[in-house]
């Protein structure tokens, strides 16, 4: 007797223990069925620029855009990711 109590027990803490950690990487039904809504932009506003500053870096491994990359490349002094100098830089880097 003790022992299907101690078995009933135990599954009952393990199933309370699965709905508590399994409902936390699964999306509610309600939450799940809600279209994503889009941003849209104002009549009259302006995208804003992504923000960059020249710090030094000089190869394609530094960046983490294309953008960024052109951006050093015609404001940032000593960069070297236009071999051919035809302003389009890193353009073998498979990443962008």
């Amino acid at each position: 007797m003790k022992r299907l109590l101690l078995l009933l027990v135990l599954g009952l803490v393990a199933w309370k223990g699965y709905e508590h950690f399994a409902g936390h990487n699964a999306p509610q039904a309600a939450e799940a069925a809600m279209p994503v809504q889009a941003q849209t932009q104002q009549a009259g506003e302006v995208p804003s620029a992504p923000t960059f500053q020249c710090d030094g870096r000089q190869h394609c491994s530094q960046m983490t855009s294309r953008a960024e990359a052109e951006f050093f490349v015609r404001n940032c002094p000593d960069t070297k990711m236009d071999g051919d100098r035809d302003g389009e830089p890193c353009e073998n880097d498979s990443r962008f």
